[in-house]
């Protein structure tokens, strides 16, 4: 089956992108899901006004408040979750001429 597993005969839902200004970042953790796992910190952003979380095992972001960033989602019933190793800086080509 192309495209990877399906549950059901349910279409797969494509990747929702999103990029704009970090307005707010806020850390909660480090928390330990169980024992043996690492330690995973979870984040709060604000982009153009919409909140998204973010779950990682990294202690520090890539990006800053008033960084311009780019990242994958999906919507869930608990919120916008950013798609793990896709959040990072947007690069604006007219920087590099």
């Amino acid at each position: 089956m192309a495209g990877g597993f399906r549950r059901g005969n349910r279409p797969r839902i494509p990747k929702l992108e999103a990029r704009g200004e970090l307005q707010s970042l806020e850390k909660e953790g480090p928390f330990k899901e169980w024992l043996g796992m690492p330690d995973l910190y979870r984040y709060h952003l604000v982009v153009e006004g919409e909140a998204y979380s973010y779950q990682t095992e990294d202690g520090e972001l890539p990006v800053a408040v008033g960084d311009k960033v780019v990242f994958r989602y999906k919507q869930t019933k608990a919120g916008n979750w950013i798609d793990r190793n896709s959040l990072g800086k947007a690069i604006d080509p007219a920087d590099y001429q």
